[in-house]
């Protein structure tokens, strides 16, 4: 799992590739930092090449959601795939995010 950040357009764009597993998400929560440290922008976390998403990783999501809200920034989550759309459905995140 690999995570590129890019700043662009006053915001950040996060590049998720791989599987964002649990085992996973403990090096992605680090790797996720500068984006929980620029909250008050909005960020791009784009899921081109996002394979698989773990309740580990959904809560990492969910926690630079609620950095965001506390900040005054906003999370977008870009190009998902059919099976992790199935898991936002299941887990009621679809309705939690700005997805596009």
């Amino acid at each position: 799992m690999t995570i590129d950040i890019k700043e662009q357009n006053g915001g950040y764009t996060a590049l998720m590739d791989g599987r964002l597993d649990t085992p996973a998400a403990i090096q992605a929560g680090k790797d996720m930092q500068p984006l929980m440290d620029n909250a008050d922008k909005e960020i791009t976390l784009d899921c081109t090449k996002l394979d698989y998403i773990s309740s580990s990783g959904l809560r990492l999501f969910l926690s630079l959601r609620k950095e965001a809200a506390a900040k005054g920034g906003k999370v977008i989550i870009e190009n998902i795939n059919d099976e992790i759309k199935k898991v936002f459905m299941m887990t009621g995140f679809f309705n939690l995010f700005e997805i596009k």
